[in-house]
């Protein structure tokens, strides 16, 4: 397995929840990582990304509340959610985009109740 996202689960709004993804060493270091999402009925999104260097771009619906992270020593990124919101409901993936191969977690299901 070379991705694998963890941390889901079901919070209220205005909850938090931190996703992990760990990564094989040979794909995490040198490779930009990012999340998505995919909520019921709807095409997956682009949620954040942070570069080697640490540099960071989020969606607009999720800057201020979603911080991403990376631990290289650990081949791990995380995703920092807070103040949750039930349109965050989703399944969230991990994402490494090499130049000829491009790797996807399984996804973790997090759900925001009202």
């Amino acid at each position: 397995v070379q991705l694998q996202a963890s941390g889901g689960g079901l919070v209220q709004a205005g909850g938090s929840l931190r996703l992990s993804c760990a990564a094989s060493a040979m794909i995490f270091m040198n490779n930009a990582t990012n999340w998505y999402r995919q909520a019921p009925g709807k095409q997956r999104e682009w949620v954040a990304t942070i570069t080697p260097g640490g540099s960071t771009t989020y969606t607009d619906s999720v800057k201020g509340r979603f911080t991403i992270s990376r631990d290289d020593a650990k081949s791990t990124a995380y995703l920092q959610m807070n103040s949750l919101k039930p349109e965050d409901t989703a399944v969230y993936y991990c994402n490494v985009r090499l130049t000829l191969a491009n790797y996807w977690g399984q996804g973790t299901q997090v759900t925001v109740s009202s």
